[in-house]
């Protein structure tokens, strides 16, 4: 059995404290223990996004984030973010844009995006094609994403 020690983090604004092993991946404890299931575990080696989070505003695969590594810091799942009003202007141009089809990866690709544009509100494309690396789509294809994207930059950054 593997030790136990008492961990905090901030979850979408809310004060988490458990007693949990530090080498837990996180993306288990959001999906086992505190029933984010927004976050999906695809292929649990960092190479499919499906399981994105927003760290401290990064975008971190939590497939490979150990959770002693999130001591202290805040976690933004995609339930957190689809009820920030903040990133409602995103999620309506990839809606708008029919982005995806099945959704396995609809979560941690908007999740990239939220932190790209919280980062630099007025990406170039490459700065948002660089973003979706390593995120796999294998319904709808990147075009549809892509286009949602570019609108997402556009809303977001305000009245033109």
């Amino acid at each position: 059995m593997k030790d136990l020690d008492t961990l905090s983090f901030t979850l979408n604004g809310e004060d988490i404290r458990m007693d949990a092993s530090p080498e837990t991946p996180l993306v288990r404890v959001l999906r086992d223990g505190l029933e984010q299931t927004g976050t999906k575990l695809g292929c649990a080696i960092g190479r499919c996004g499906a399981c994105t989070v927003l760290v401290d505003g990064k975008a971190l695969n939590a497939c490979l984030v150990m959770l002693w590594q999130v001591e202290g810091r805040s976690v933004l799942t995609i339930e957190g973010l689809r009820d920030d009003p903040a990133y409602r202007p995103l999620i309506d141009a990839l809606d708008a844009a029919n982005a995806f089809q099945c959704g396995y990866c609809a979560p941690g690709v908007t999740l990239a995006l939220a932190g790209l544009l919280k980062a630099n509100p007025d990406p170039a494309e490459d700065e948002i094609v660089t973003a979706l690396e390593g995120h796999i789509c294998r319904c709808t294809g990147y075009h549809s994403i892509l286009r949602g994207a570019r609108r997402a930059a556009l809303d977001m950054k305000g009245p033109r």
